[in-house]
């Protein structure tokens, strides 16, 4: 069995026994917390820039030299781009003790002083903790600016964080949690990754609805950051559609079940970008229905498959080796500019795919 398809079919069997279809939110909701609708307001530097920092696909695990590389591609990237935030899109863990795990992969992210922020994946919630409490001790360190999880809204790290300049807010990143597996029964019972769900869509909408009415009627542009892509980006492939740059070297694995997210961004007109990872030999743009795909460049060591690079990865002894496969994605906004900036940025610092969006 290839190994792509042992860990699909892994993520069925860890995680969908504890996925039910229940519209539910996180069990840990702190009531105690009045947690506001934003979970931080940042704004545009004296120059007028502002740099997001992605990292994704860690799967840490605490001990494993394999990992070595991803703790030192964390390191390198904060120390050479010093961004303005960081946002994390999944899979941070791979092992046990998966808390300690999650503590010292994001370590230099708690000591960098720059705030940061997470959207769980897959694999976060199958090493033993509970998806809560993985959340919970993440929220923990210094510097992250995860909320409480939303009372009625599926899943944990569904958050809104707002970029304003002197006119107002700017920009909006959505996160959601795409979750883990889901077990739908029935006469065709159907084991798949998670999806979207209505609550965490009228959640969205919400935020958006009103962001726009702020904004005299216009959308505010935005871009949604979560782990798991969506069935869309498989469409567009299947109809020929090609990445404007980067590496296509795997099938994208999305949900079975479309929960329709991607016809609301549509609808709503505010989301220029969705921003995933989970698919770890993808680090391409992809545009489709007058929005992008992009894939964040995969940020972890050789404890999980990874074969990008010119021939191919092959992991060896050196686990620390730069410029083989791990990195990250940096996006950047100007005050005043609709558009973007992204490029992928390798350990080591050779930087590809530069494209304004």
């Amino acid at each position: 069995m290839k190994r792509r398809s042992f860990l699909k079919n892994a993520a069925f069997l860890t995680g969908a026994a504890m996925a039910a279809p229940a519209l539910k939110g996180c069990s840990f909701v702190d009531k105690s917390e009045p947690a506001p609708s934003v979970a931080r307001d940042f704004h545009f530097r004296a120059d007028g820039t502002f740099t997001v920092l992605q990292f994704t696909d860690t799967h840490y695990i605490v001990g494993d030299p394999r990992s070595q590389r991803a703790l030192e591609c964390v390191k390198e990237a904060l120390e050479s781009v010093k961004p303005d935030l960081v946002i994390h899109t999944g899979d941070i863990v791979f092992g046990r003790p998966d808390l300690d795990c999650a503590r010292e992969i994001l370590r230099p992210l708690a000591e960098s002083g720059i705030p940061w922020a997470v959207a769980l994946g897959n694999h976060d919630s199958q090493f033993g903790s509970s998806r809560e409490a993985m959340f919970q001790a993440i929220r923990e360190l210094p510097g992250c600016v995860n909320q409480s999880p939303k009372d009625g809204v599926y899943g944990c790290s569904n958050d809104v964080i707002t970029l304003s300049g002197a006119k107002g807010v700017e920009r909006v990143f959505y996160l959601f949690d795409s979750m883990d597996a889901v077990v739908l029964k029935g006469e065709d019972e159907i084991h798949c990754y998670d999806y979207i769900r209505h609550n965490q869509i009228a959640w969205y909408r919400a935020h958006s609805e009103r962001f726009t009415s702020e904004n005299k009627g216009q959308p505010v542009p935005s871009l949604a950051f979560f782990h798991i892509p969506l069935p869309e980006l498989q469409e567009a492939l299947d109809k020929g559609v090609q990445p404007l740059a980067g590496t296509n070297g795997e099938p994208s694995c999305p949900s079975r079940l479309n929960g329709g997210l991607f016809a609301q961004f549509r609808e709503l007109g505010d989301v220029q970008a969705i921003v995933t990872g989970h698919d770890h030999d993808c680090d391409y743009v992809l545009p489709y229905g007058q929005l992008y795909f992009i894939y964040g460049r995969f940020s972890g060591g050789d404890t999980i498959y990874n074969h990008l690079g010119p021939q191919g990865y092959i992991p060896s002894d050196d686990h620390t080796a730069p410029g083989t496969v791990s990195g990250c994605r940096l996006f950047q906004f100007r005050e005043g500019e609709p558009g973007f900036r992204t490029c992928v940025r390798l350990y080591g610092g050779e930087v590809q795919q530069t494209l304004n969006l």
